[in-house]
């Protein structure tokens, strides 16, 4: 990463500012950190920054007043954090101008995968994905593969002897990941993307490590094909058709 990358961490707590800043600047950014609002504008008229990580829940005038007024002057990205996580939250966030958005706790290597894939859309002239079209189309929806079913409204798998197969959640959400975008080279950083959610424990782990567990679960069935494939360099494929419904 370019060691000019300058990012503005913005948090009414102390702790969490001095936890990120230096957890940012050991992966190679420089960092600054603001108290509030007030003193987040303060630094953007002394200096340039190339992302803001903004707080929403803070005494006085809160992360998405702050926003708002950020977009008014065409500011640097904004990646939000707040302790209300729901999708709700997150979509109103994105349609304010977000570029993301990360229920707290987050873990610092989550917030370091999504700062870097912002930054990567933002050097590729990328608009930030739309927030609804983001949203799962259809919670209901169900998907077949080679003889495969997963359905999303009960989070199950079965194969093809229709016997269930017990996926831990950030499991679930990879397949997930997988199943709506099949016959795509998936990065390791698009599969974060695609397979977050409130499993903490998911990105404690390298995305290898889950998805080795995933394959192994799934080769377990008698007779089974591959189903995921390593592209050397790239990421992963799921290389089966799926139909839905």
């Amino acid at each position: 990463m370019d060691l000019a990358t300058r990012i503005l961490i913005v948090d009414d707590d102390e702790g969490i500012r001095t936890l990120m800043s230096s957890f940012l600047d050991r992966h190679g950014f420089r960092t600054d950190t603001a108290r509030s609002p007030i003193e987040m504008r303060e630094k953007l008229g002394a200096d340039r920054y190339d992302l803001i990580v903004l707080d929403v829940m803070m005494p006085r005038e809160d992360g998405l007043t702050a926003l708002r007024g950020l977009q008014k002057t065409d500011g640097p990205p904004v990646i939000m954090l707040s302790a209300v996580g729901t999708d709700v939250d997150r979509i109103v966030g994105l349609e304010m101008g977000a570029e993301d958005y990360l229920a707290k706790p987050c873990n610092p290597r989550e917030l370091l995968a999504r700062i870097r894939t912002v930054l990567r859309r933002r050097e590729r002239g990328e608009a930030a994905p739309d927030p609804v079209a983001e949203a799962p189309a259809d919670s209901a929806a169900t998907f077949r593969f080679a003889g495969w079913r997963i359905e999303m409204d009960v989070h199950l798998l079965y194969d093809p002897a229709d016997a269930v197969i017990t996926l831990s959640d950030g499991e679930f959400r990879l397949m997930r990941a997988f199943v709506e975008h099949p016959r795509r080279v998936l990065t390791r950083d698009q599969l974060l993307d695609y397979a977050r959610g409130e499993d903490r424990d998911y990105y404690d782990r390298a995305i290898d490590v889950q998805i080795s567990r995933l394959r192994r679960k799934l080769a377990a069935c008698e007779g089974s094909d591959e189903l995921i494939r390593t592209v050397r360099n790239e990421g992963y494929m799921f290389v089966r058709v799926v139909t839905r419904g």
